[in-house]
C-alpha cells in the first residue's frame, strides 16, 4: 500500500488531511511524508515512528549518543548532507545508518557504493537531528591539515616565499592562506567558538579554540607556515605587516555560514614568531537581554528597581571572560528608549546600537577615558557607560557624574561586590563620593551548564561530600545533581552552554555610613550581614543543587572567590 493509504488505515491521518496533502504535493512537487509535516497533519517524529514499525527498522535520537568521528567519517560531508544520511556505528562488515526518509531507495544505493564494501544497516531519525550532527560531527580539523601540508609544500617548491606574492590575491600561496583561514574561520563558528589562537612552536603550530570557557588545541606539525597565516591576518586586520617586533592591536568583520563575525585580533612577539589570539563577536546572533543571562527572577527584579533611579553608579565586576559587557549591554537595552539620551565610552565597541551614541577610546591621539568622559558630560546625558574603571580620574568624573543626575554604568576587574566598592577607595576615590554615589554593584561569573542531551543522575562520592560540608552548611538533601555522560551535542564535553553566576550588593543605610567613616572591615561586616546578599558561591551551589552544573565547575569558582576557611550559607 501507498504510504498515505497506510496512514489512513492507521487511522494516524484522516481522508481529507490525505486528499488536502495530495493536491498541495502535485503543486510544491514535494515528497508526501514532507508535505503532510507541512501542513501539521502530522509530525515528523510520528511519521517517522511509523515508518520504522512498517519497514522494520529501528527509530534512533542520535542527540545522546557518542558517536566517533572516525565512523562518522567513512562517509564524505558532501554525501551525508546531500542524502540526508550519517553512519553512527561501524559493526565490521556493515555500517548503521541513519537516514531521515529511508524510503529514498536512490540514495540507499549510492550509499551502499560509497560504503563497499560494507553492508548498510538502516536506521531513522529527525532531520533536526541530522543538521545538529552534521554540524557537531564533522570537524573541520582534516580540511584544515590538508590545507596546511598543501600550503608547506608550495612554500617548500619556492624554498623561499616572496611578501608581495603572498599579498597577491591572484597567487597559489595566498589562495590557500585563504582556505585555510577560511576552514579555520568555519570550525570556529561551527563550535560556537569565543577565541582562535595560533601560536606557532619550535616544532608545531597550535591552533587552539576556546569553547565554553576552555581551550580546545589542533597541533599541526608545519611551522612554516604560521608566518603566511599571520601576514594574511594583519593585512585584514589593517595593520602594519612589516613590524614583527612589536604587539599591535585591529579588528575586521566577515561573513561565516550566514553569520557576521567581527573579529577583534591580537598579535604578540614570542620565541618562534608572532602569536595571534582573535575574539570572535557573531552579530548576527543579537544581544541577549537582561532576561536571557540566566539571572534568577528575585535579582531580575530588585536590577531593575536600580536601574529605574534618576542617578548614581552601577558596576558590575568580574574577571575577563566572566560576561560583563553582555551584563551592561542587557541593561542598556532595556534603558535605550527615546526619551533617555546614553552615551557610552568604550574600549572597543563591542556591539553597535541603535540611538545610542557610543565612543571608541583612542589612546593614541588622548582620547582615553577620562579625557572622553569630560566632554560626555557636557553633552546632556541621562545615562553614562563607561567600559572599565581604570585610573582615579575616571574613577572620580564617573561618581561626581552619577551625584550630578546621571546615572553612570561601569565594569571592575575585581573578585566580588564586596571588594569591588573597597576598591574604589584604593584607587583613590574619595570616601565621601563613593558612599553618596554607588547604589548597586553585580559580580558574576559564568560556569559550564551540563549538557541537556546527555546528563545523567550523579551520586556525590565520598571526596564530593567531604568538599560540601567544608564550604558549604547549605541542606543538599532534596538536591538533583546530574553530570553529562558526553554526546555528539556537546562534543564529548559533557558540557554545553555556560550559565551566568551572580551575587548582588544593594548599599544600605549600615553600608553607606561605614564607607562614609571609609572603614572596610565594618563595610565588610555590613555587607556580609545584610538579609538580601547572596555570595556568588551560594548561587552557583544553588545551581549545583538543580543539576544545571557540576561539582566540578562549582569547585573552581568557588576557590577563585573564597577563602580556605570561609563558611557559605550562613551569613558568613
Amino acid at each position: 500500500m501507498r504510504l498515505g493509504d497506510l496512514l489512513v488505515q492507521e487511522h494516524i491521518i484522516t481522508d481529507d488531511q490525505l486528499s488536502q496533502a495530495l493536491s498541495e504535493q502535485r503543486n510544491s512537487g514535494k515528497k508526501l511524508g514532507r508535505t503532510l509535516i507541512d501542513l501539521s497533519c502530522i509530525t515528523e517524529e510520528q511519521l517517522l515512528k511509523f515508518l520504522s514499525q512498517q519497514l522494520n527498522i529501528p527509530f534512533l535520537d542520535i542527540s545522546k549518543r557518542s558517536i566517533s568521528p572516525a565512523v562518522v567519517g567513512l562517509l564524505p560531508e558532501v554525501q551525508a548532507r546531500r542524502y540526508r544520511a550519517l553512519v553512527v556505528e561501524d559493526q565490521g562488515e556493515s555500517a548503521l545508518v541513519a537516514m531521515s526518509d529511508p524510503a529514498d531507495l536512490q540514495a540507499m544505493d549510492t550509499l551502499e557504493g560509497l560504503l563497499a564494501p560494507k553492508r548498510i544497516n538502516i536506521a531513522v531519525v529527525t532531520e533536526n537531528q541530522l543538521l545538529d550532527a552534521f554540524d557537531n560531527l564533522y570537524r573541520r580539523t582534516e580540511e584544515i591539515a590538508e590545507i596546511a601540508g598543501k600550503l608547506e609544500e608550495e612554500y617548500a617548491a619556492d624554498e623561499l616565499f616572496d611578501l608581495a606574492n603572498l599579498t597577491d590575491a591572484d597567487s597559489d600561496n595566498e589562495t590557500t592562506v585563504v582556505k585555510l583561514l577560511q576552514s579555520i574561520f568555519e570550525d570556529a563558528v561551527q563550535m560556537r567558538a569565543s577565541d582562535i589562537h595560533i601560536e606557532p612552536g619550535e616544532n608545531a603550530l597550535r591552533i587552539r579554540q576556546r569553547i565554553d570557557g576552555q581551550l580546545h588545541e589542533n597541533v599541526l606539525p608545519e611551522v612554516n607556515i604560521a608566518a603566511a597565516l599571520v601576514l594574511r591576518l594583519k593585512l585584514m586586520a589593517g595593520l602594519d605587516i612589516s613590524e614583527k617586533r612589536l604587539p599591535q592591536d585591529g579588528r575586521f568583520h566577515m561573513e561565516i555560514k550566514g553569520h557576521k563575525i567581527d573579529v577583534r585580533m591580537s598579535t604578540m612577539p614570542i620565541y618562534h614568531g608572532e602569536s595571534v589570539v582573535m575574539r570572535l563577536l557573531d552579530q548576527s546572533a543579537g544581544l541577549l537581554t537582561l532576561n536571557e543571562t540566566g539571572m534568577p527572577p528575585e535579582m531580575l527584579a530588585r536590577i531593575r528597581r536600580q536601574i529605574k533611579r534618576p542617578h548614581g553608579m552601577l558596576l558590575v565586576t568580574g574577571p575577563t571572560g566572566s560576561g560583563k559587557t553582555t551584563t551592561l549591554y542587557g541593561v542598556l537595552s532595556e534603558l535605550n528608549t527615546a526619551d533617555r539620551k546614553i552615551i557610552t565610552v568604550e574600549d572597543p565597541v563591542e556591539y553597535q546600537l541603535p540611538r545610542i551614541n557610543q565612543v571608541q577610546v583612542n589612546h593614541k591621539i588622548g582620547l582615553d577615558f577620562s579625557n572622553v568622559l569630560r566632554t560626555t558630560l557636557r553633552q546632556d546625558p541621562d545615562i553614562i557607560m563607561v567600559g572599565e574603571m581604570r585610573d582615579q580620574e575616571t574613577v572620580e568624573i564617573g561618581l561626581r557624574g552619577a551625584l550630578t543626575g546621571h546615572f553612570v554604568l561601569s565594569t571592575l576587574h575585581t573578585n566580588d561586590a564586596v571588594t569591588s566598592a573597597l576598591r574604589l577607595l584604593d584607587m583613590g576615590a574619595a570616601a565621601y563620593l563613593v558612599a553618596s554615589a554607588l547604589r548597586v554593584i553585580i559580580a558574576q561569573r559564568l560556569v559550564r551548564r551540563v549538557c541537556q542531551n546527555c546528563a545523567n543522575p550523579y551520586t556525590l562520592s565520598a571526596q564530593d561530600k567531604v568538599w560540601l560540608s567544608t564550604v558549604s552548611k547549605l541542606d543538599f538533601s532534596n538536591a538533583t545533581f546530574r553530570t553529562g555522560s558526553g554526546c555528539q551535542s556537546c562534543n564529548g564535553s559533557g558540557y554545553r552552554g555556560r550559565i551566568g553566576v551572580f551575587e548582588i550588593l544593594e548599599l544600605d543605610e549600615p553600608m553607606i555610613e561605614a564607607m562614609r567613616s571609609g572603614n572596610p572591615q565594618e563595610f565588610t561586616n555590613a555587607a556580609y550581614n545584610s538579609p538580601n546578599f547572596t555570595p556568588l558561591a551560594d548561587s552557583a551551589l544553588d545551581y549545583l543543587a538543580q543539576g544545571m552544573t557540576t561539582i566540578e565547575e562549582v569547585a573552581k569558582l568557588v576557590e577563585d572567590v573564597s577563602d580556605d576557611t570561609l563558611v557559605i550559607g550562613e551569613g558568613a
